[in-house]
């Protein structure tokens, strides 16, 4: 991110940026800050932008050949595209080639870094990874937005207000814009209002689903999952994050036992450091064995209901049942 803005700074661009990972929000913050930065607001003539998986690469190198119209730059966003999973060779072989006054911004979620798109950017610009943001970046990036408003927030709010958040930069705004407005003439945001003003998240929901399994707790496993499905929650969905959940839990318990800090294992879980202690906790209830068969069954209930011989619902009562039970 930082390259980003030191090249903003001195206008001086790489040829080519990708943007990708998991946080949307810092994503379209810095997608928008070089849009700004290399084109004019109204200049429309001279920028152009693709999104979704059916764009066409040929129309895409044609125009990237074609000179700016009483402009510095070209400049063309694509959005989205999964070129960096397949189907990108072909306009990875011309960024090699890229004309002078011609400018590049990828913006995706996933990629492959074996693809010969990605090699490509990396030879001839920069690709910058925007993944799940550190504990101490998430309090100071909160704490900056509530000083502003000349306000304050104890320890233990903060660490309420993040655990019923969860880390997606995108929801924690808008949940903080929410608390704001809610204490607007208070000067302490204390742990009470961020009970009765912000929304918790699905995966806390689902957190506490796997807490009643892992405890064997059977009717209060199956009432969480009735609750969500009284909030409209689909199935699936629910199913998918149950499944997740035990990935995050085999990664804790896996890099638990080969003596990986919390850190570390925050990293490559995808969590905060902070929730690694709260999954050590739960995966304690587990053995190895049972976690990685966990998974498989997720896989296996899911692929029962997608090919018909299963109903959703009934899939993730079987899966509670199942892992549940005393």
């Amino acid at each position: 991110m930082k390259t980003i803005d030191n090249d903003i700074k001195r206008q001086e661009f790489k040829k080519v940026y990708l943007l990708y990972g998991e946080e949307r929000y810092l994503i379209r913050q810095y997608r928008d800050k070089l849009k700004n930065a290399m084109t004019s607001p109204d200049d429309t003539m001279n920028f152009s932008s693709f999104e979704g998986e059916d764009i066409n690469v040929k129309e895409i190198i044609d125009l990237a050949e074609t000179l700016p119209f009483f402009a510095d730059r070209r400049v063309i966003l694509i959005e989205d595209s999964k070129l960096f999973k397949k189907g990108g060779d072909e306009l990875g072989e011309y960024l090699a080639a890229l004309p002078e006054s011609t400018y590049f911004i990828f913006v995706e979620e996933e990629v492959d870094k074996r693809s010969k798109l990605f090699k490509a950017v990396g030879k001839c610009g920069n690709a910058i990874e925007f993944g799940t943001q550190t504990d101490e970046t998430l309090m100071k990036w909160v704490g900056g937005r509530i000083s502003r408003e000349g306000k304050n927030i104890t320890q233990a709010a903060y660490q309420t207000f993040i655990s019923k958040t969860g880390t997606d930069m995108q929801n924690i705004e808008k949940e903080l814009e929410k608390l704001l407005c809610y204490t607007m003439d208070k000067d302490v945001i204390e742990p009470e209002d961020v009970e009765a003003i912000t929304t918790e998240q699905l995966n806390n929901k689902v957190f506490e689903m796997v807490d009643a399994i892992a405890s064997h707790k059977q009717k209060h496993a199956m009432d969480l999952y009735y609750d969500l499905l009284a909030l409209k929650e689909a199935p699936m969905r629910i199913l998918f994050l149950i499944t997740r959940q035990f990935q995050i839990l085999l990664t804790v318990k896996v890099m638990g036992n080969q003596g990986f800090g919390n850190k570390d294992i925050a990293a490559k879980a995808g969590c905060p450091e902070w929730a690694v202690r709260k999954y050590q906790g739960q995966a304690k209830a587990f053995s190895l064995e049972q976690i990685k068969q966990a998974i498989l069954d997720g896989v296996s209930y899911e692929e029962a209901v997608k090919t018909g011989k299963m109903n959703d619902q009934m899939a993730v009562e079987l899966f509670i049942v199942q892992y549940s039970k005393g």
